[in-house]
């Protein structure tokens, strides 16, 4: 744990490239066997957060799922809960961001990301598509661009929270965020 909060703090401050071994080590108080040990190498460790990150993010949808009964109710929650998230973790999601958006080249090519991040994407998508076929929502709209809309949508919401800390991100902003999705997808009665 030692050496996930010294890595955490460093690579975001500093990014991958910009953190070494030894800013690690010194932080955490360590050898670098002690890290070599538990993670393998730098890139280990820097997988081993971007994990935590995506999964735990998948971890806190799928509670905040169960907590709603109809669709709008459980993305209200979903956002929230990804919000509260943020607010907790801001520098996991920071490197979960950035590891997504790097430069080919910036990141090592043993870290992996997209499985995870994809599955997170699913896991929404799933929730779309039972919307659909429920009726809650419009059938003119495919489910994938769907998803995406409001996947995109929650993920600007996080990302302009990183860059602009003082940008609100709460329950009502979830709830507005998912009535903005939904005026523009509800089925027409």
């Amino acid at each position: 744990k030692q050496i996930l909060r010294a890595g955490l703090r460093r690579f975001a401050e500093c990014g991958y490239a910009g953190t070494s071994v030894q800013d690690i080590v010194d932080a955490a108080r360590v050898t670098k066997p002690t890290l070599y040990y538990y993670f393998g190498s730098k890139a280990g460790l820097y997988q081993a957060l971007v994990d935590t990150a995506l999964d735990e993010r998948y971890r806190l949808m799928q509670e905040a799922a169960q907590a709603g009964e109809e669709l709008k109710a459980k993305l209200v929650e979903i956002v929230a809960a990804l919000f509260s998230f943020l607010q907790r973790e801001s520098d996991l999601m920071r490197i979960a961001f950035a590891t997504a958006f790097a430069a080919p080249g910036e990141i090592p090519k043993e870290v992996r990301y997209l499985d995870k991040s994809l599955r997170n994407f699913d896991f929404l998508h799933s929730l779309i598509k039972k919307g659909l076929a429920d009726g809650v929502l419009d059938p003119r709209f495919d489910s994938r661009e769907l998803a995406y809309g409001l996947f995109g949508q929650l993920n600007i919401y996080i990302m302009a929270h990183l860059l602009l800390p003082k940008v609100r991100l709460n329950r009502h902003t979830a709830r507005r965020i998912v009535r903005l999705f939904l005026s523009g997808a509800a089925a027409k009665n």
